[in-house]
């Protein structure tokens, strides 16, 4: 188990994405934090998963929007497993909205979640990293394809995507000689519950036909990636972000 004795935070770790990569690290002998914001109860199932496979894992409770519950976050971790070696930058959220129609209050939200609490989430795993006894660590940023690919009908998503990008790469170039690697996943369309629940069969299969694989990408995809760049086989890898997935498509107009 490459990550035995590493410990890992994962925001918005009890569904989706997230959930997939706590199960992923926790596999590869990774001690886990996983930090939510609803569903206590998912959160508990999933800590009994977790330590079903021998692993030690905690819930937080803590909305990353705010940089107080992120530094909580950290705290958590550390009282609890004694230091930080994986911050796992996953929280996202998105309102489907295009340029006319998105108000204020739906644009700072998304910012903040998405891109606010990876940045303060990445200075703060970054200075307890660069601190404790055997200094260093990896953060891995969840961006999307479309940090690179328009996103029409979600700008504001797009926006906050592509902006990580930027952040990966320059935290990257100001981390890197401390021992710390920053590293981005881009997924395309991933099978949970936020892409499925209103898709119809007719809209899924446009969608597929856009995909190399015919499909979307399922959640263990990706957490896979994530297992591999937290562990030492690829300390090679930083200030990029990885296009992972099975799914990554060519935006089009008619999706």
């Amino acid at each position: 188990m490459t990550l035995s004795g590493k410990t890992a935070i994962v925001t918005g770790g009890n569904s989706g994405i997230g959930k997939a990569i706590v199960l992923a690290l926790a596999e590869q002998g990774a001690n886990v934090v996983i930090d939510y914001i609803s569903h206590p109860e998912a959160t508990e199932e999933l800590e009994r998963q977790v330590a079903a496979l021998g692993d030690k894992v905690i819930g937080v409770e803590a909305d990353v929007s705010n940089v107080d519950d992120l530094k909580r976050l950290v705290s958590a971790a550390v009282d609890a497993f004694g230091r930080l070696d994986v911050m796992v930058n996953n929280a996202g959220i998105e309102t489907r909205t295009g340029i006319l129609d998105t108000t204020e209050a739906q644009f700072e939200k998304v910012i903040a979640v998405n891109l606010k609490s990876a940045f303060f989430g990445t200075q703060l795993a970054a200075t307890q990293m660069i601190a404790q006894d055997s200094p260093g660590g990896v953060v891995i940023n969840i961006s999307s394809v479309h940090e690179e690919w328009p996103m029409p009908g979600n700008i504001a998503y797009s926006c906050s995507k592509g902006a990580m990008k930027m952040l990966t790469r320059t935290a990257a170039v100001e981390l890197g000689p401390k021992g710390v690697r920053v590293v981005g996943i881009g997924p395309g369309a991933v099978a949970t519950p936020i892409n499925t629940v209103e898709m119809t069969p007719e809209t899924l299969a446009r969608l597929n036909a856009y995909i190399p694989l015919g499909r979307m990408a399922q959640p263990e995809e990706i957490a896979s990636v994530v297992a591999f760049l937290a562990g030492p086989g690829a300390s090679y890898v930083t200030g990029a972000t990885i296009f992972a997935d099975a799914a990554i498509m060519l935006q089009s107009p008619g999706l």
